[in-house]
């Protein structure tokens, strides 16, 4: 009995402190929600710093306000707002962007290179790029190119050496344990599940592969010669010397203009805007000048009530909802698209939807189940795709349903192939583990998808036409989409993956460009010219998730930096999708440009 008095008195406690803790946090909230909106004094300088992902809206963590803490992490939504509202800004003199080690996939990089390009070209202002002790990898120095100059201080780090993509093939390790992986798969390219039965690249993956990497280096090189005047050849030439690592060499080959400490540069931007060496300007940085409206930023905008909605859907294609701690989507589910169109159809003011897709596929039924969304969503209003870095197999097959698809050159894409696997972990149970198995079934094949044993030949057979079914459905629907035959689309597809641009040239997508080019078809196709975004799926405040499911809210308040990591979410994800009794419409391995 006085276990379990103590047992109810210590629930009732804790209830009562987390009571007090959503209590606390409500007020703060509260008294949090009338700050005002920053004041940018004259002689300001726009700081963004651009590091490590680039993605194409960042999901904010609630709790760094209410903690005080500064994120100043940029996405392309960021980073156009802001230099969009720093053109016209009277007390913003200039952009200075630090940039380190960026690890985005290169459809944002181009999106981005583009928009720091139209500031460029457009504004009277200097927009600088400079890095720090950390230095520019390639990805990060094809964003500097865009700027007006290109600094760093003189003893950083610059990478020069080219691109690569490097698979890891576990053949291998599973010979020397005892496992053997059976597999079910339609189309030549489709190479996801190579690195389980192979020990190297097949001759179409090594292919389709270099198609991919020589688009990634064709658009880096041809930005460092427009940058520093040299030729193709000449660049090219310097990428296939002996690596160095100092970015003095950047500096001798013309890549870099000046190198400069920063109390030197400091010195070059009071120069610029006209001001005494013993004046000083205001350094603001982005997630500050995000909070500026566009009104005091000078920016005329038009009253309007028509709209279009944005839906940003990133991640693998799964079968259920995996958030993070903070809700951020960590994946793309039926419930979810189901989710954001019904807010779509309820707001009568939406004219028209792009879908942004950043995705490379999953769950086939899944996708299926997506793809009716969008061809019923199309019926009421269009619908157009803006694709990310990644937008194959599962992610080509929800992109498909679009009236219009539109891709950059570097987008990955294509990947027309369905494959399923098992693992058959026979020899690893009963000869190296000494576990053995016995069962008792009601039917010959029950037992047929346990890692127990492998597939008798009639099961073989079944798990091969199963796939082959839901392949000649794939093609079947692209062919409907993109008004061409079956053997048409089947001589294109195989698995293939297809650049943007080739894919373009394939008639799989239909034009090249970024979301503003999405959203320009979008409100041509729907018939107006003045529009504002609904953005979807909306931030969470931290009320709101407080207020949400117990596990989300616990994590909220522990701060469970593990739940709570991304590239953990997302390595459980591929998991998790590749234990799915179902076939897989999922882009070969995970295909990495470094």
């Amino acid at each position: 009995m006085k276990f379990f008095k103590n047992l109810i008195a210590a629930t009732l406690g804790t209830l009562l402190a987390l009571f007090l803790v959503v209590i606390v946090l409500f007020i703060s909230i509260i008294s949090s929600s009338g700050e005002p909106e920053p004041y940018i004094r004259s002689n300001s300088i726009l700081k963004m710093e651009i590091s490590g992902n680039l993605p194409a809206r960042a999901m904010q963590n609630p709790l760094d306000e209410f903690l005080n803490q500064t994120n100043n992490s940029v996405s392309i939504e960021t980073l156009k707002e802001n230099l969009s509202k720093a053109a016209v800004h009277d007390n913003i003199k200039g952009v200075l962007l630090e940039i380190d080690f960026v690890s985005a996939g290169w459809a944002n990089l181009e999106e981005a290179h583009r928009v720091i390009s139209a500031f460029r070209d457009s504004s009277d202002k200097f927009i600088y790029a400079k890095t720090n002790d950390i230095g520019y990898n390639e990805q990060g120095y094809f964003l500097a190119t865009a700027a007006d100059s290109v600094f760093s201080p003189p003893e950083s780090f610059f990478e020069f050496d080219g691109f690569l993509s490097q698979i890891t093939f576990y053949t291998g390790l599973f010979e020397k344990i005892g496992i053997e992986a059976e597999i079910a798969r339609h189309g030549k390219y489709k190479s996801a599940v190579e690195p389980y039965y192979q020990k190297e690249l097949s001759e179409e993956s090594e292919y389709q592969l270099n198609q991919l990497i020589g688009k990634v280096s064709s658009t880096f090189v041809n930005a460092v010669h427009k940058k520093s005047g040299k030729t193709v050849d000449e660049i090219n030439a310097l990428l296939n010397e002996q690596p160095r690592m100092m970015v003095s060499f950047a500096y001798e080959n013309n890549l870099v203009d000046s190198l400069l400490y920063d109390h030197q540069l400091e010195s070059l931007v009071k120069s610029r805007i006209g001001i005494e060496q013993d004046e000083s300007f205001h350094m603001v940085s982005s997630s500050r000048y995000a909070k500026v409206s566009t009104q005091t930023a000078g920016l005329k905008t038009e009253t309007t009530s028509d709209k279009i909605a944005v839906i940003y859907a990133s991640g693998i294609i799964l079968p259920e909802l995996n958030q993070g701690a903070f809700g951020n989507q960590q994946g793309i589910t039926a419930s979810f698209f189901e989710e954001q169109l019904k807010e779509v159809r309820e707001d009568d003011d939406v004219k028209a939807l792009v879908i942004r897709v950043n995705s490379p596929g999953g769950s086939g039924s899944t996708s299926d189940e997506i793809w009716n969304m969008i061809e019923q969503t199309k019926k009421e209003m269009p619908v157009i795709v803006s694709m990310g870095p990644t937008a194959a197999s599962g992610g080509y097959y929800i992109a498909m349903a679009a009236d219009s698809i539109v891709a950059e050159p570097t987008t990955v894409t294509g990947s027309i192939g369905v494959f399923s696997t098992k693992f058959n972990a026979k020899q690893l149970f009963n000869e190296e583990l000494g576990i053995t198995f016995d069962e008792v079934k009601s039917h010959n094949h029950a037992d047929w998808l346990l890692p127990s044993g492998g597939f008798s030949p009639a099961e073989e057979k079944a798990f091969q036409q199963f796939v082959d079914t839901f392949y000649d459905t794939f093609i079947t629907k692209v062919a409907n989409a993109r008004g061409m035959t079956k053997d048409e689309v089947d001589s294109i597809a195989q698995g293939r993956v297809w650049t943007g641009a080739d894919a373009k040239e394939q008639n799989l997508v239909d034009v090249l460009g970024g979301m503003d080019k999405a959203l320009a078809i979008a409100a041509e196709k729907a018939g107006i010219e003045q529009y504002d975004l609904s953005i979807l799926p909306k931030k969470k405040d931290l009320l709101q998730i407080l207020m949400g499911n117990a596990q989300v809210k616990v994590q909220s308040l522990l701060g469970n930096s593990l739940l709570n990591n991304n590239q953990l979410m997302e390595a459980n994800n591929h998991l998790r999708i590749l234990k799915q009794r179902g076939v897989l419409a999922l882009l070969p391995y995970e295909i990495a440009i470094q």
